[in-house]
């Protein structure tokens, strides 16, 4: 299982979302996620149809954190240039995990 690491220190589990099929759905249909999901590539996100809130980590393509938001359902996110990858978890996750911008983050089997 991969984990995604944060300044060195294992921060969560991590579900990867690469195919255009598994990115498009997302965490469409679930009540919560234990953990994060990363979809890459990605730029945007929208929590149509979303069941709860979610933390958006874009990251660039150094695995730098370049913005946290926080979107309630219902909601279409600003498109980030400089993204190459989405980080989604439930809302307040992110700042409890220590994650905001300008942190270097890793993707770790």
């Amino acid at each position: 299982m991969p984990w995604l690491v944060a300044e060195d220190k294992v921060v969560a589990s991590l579900e990867v979302a690469a195919s255009r099929a598994d990115r498009r759905r997302g965490l469409l249909g679930r009540d919560g996620i234990e953990g994060a999901m990363i979809l890459s590539p990605a730029r945007s996100v929208h929590t149509v149809r979303m069941r709860f809130p979610i933390d958006v980590a874009h990251v660039d393509a150094e695995m730098v954190v370049i913005s946290v938001v926080t979107m309630a359902p219902w909601r279409v996110g600003r498109w980030r240039r400089r993204s190459r990858h989405v980080i989604e978890a439930e809302a307040g996750s992110l700042r409890r995990w220590g994650i905001e911008t300008g942190v270097q983050i890793e993707v770790k089997s």
